[in-house]
């Protein structure tokens, strides 16, 4: 048997859902790979950065943003969807309804309860490889925000930090206190 492709990967998803079943899937390496649902700390923290970036992206006609749902067939053939992600307006000036076939400019992961650090880092690490710009890692269990580049060290925020990406976003600014779940 073949390496599994795009394809094959979106027969499975159509004989789940013709089933009930509503599962996010990713190709890694010929292997399907199932993405289990968020908590709902990690959820809440998505859709916060969603809407404090794209109240900043989506007025300048900068790019677009998309949430964990959002398919990209990367160089390698594989099908990634960071938790949240951006593309430049000039890489995609309209949206398709397919998979993106291309590399985002800002990947963001954010761990959940069930997830490793190390496996999110190795992911990380693929995206910048193969050319986006920045890469976010969110831990709501240490609440740090890690932001890395393809240069350079990491780069640890806390809380009383501020996050700026200005090689893609000039100008915005983002208090690391405000992506953290309210407490009523």
């Amino acid at each position: 048997m073949g390496q599994i492709t795009i394809k094959d990967l979106e027969k499975v998803e159509a004989t789940f859902k013709e089933a009930g079943y509503d599962y996010q899937l990713e190709l890694d390496n010929g292997k399907i790979l199932v993405m289990s649902p968020s908590d709902i700390i990690s959820s809440e923290i998505g859709s916060v950065f969603i809407r404090l970036l794209g109240n900043w992206v989506y007025p300048r006609r900068l790019g677009r943003v998309f949430d964990s749902s959002g398919g990209f067939i990367m160089p390698d053939s594989n099908l990634k969807a960071p938790d949240v992600s951006f593309v430049r307006a000039e890489r995609i000036p309209r949206s398709v309804r397919y998979f993106g076939e291309l590399v985002p400019d800002l990947v963001v992961e954010i761990k959940s309860q069930s997830d490793r650090i190390k496996t999110l880092e190795e992911k990380i690490q693929m995206f910048l490889s193969m050319n986006a710009q920045v890469a976010i890692l969110i831990d709501p269990d240490k609440n740090t925000v890690t932001v890395y580049r393809a240069e350079g060290e990491p780069l640890v925020l806390k809380d009383g930090d501020i996050l700026t990406i200005p090689e893609l976003f000039p100008g915005w600014e983002l208090p690391i206190s405000e992506i953290w779940p309210v407490e009523f």
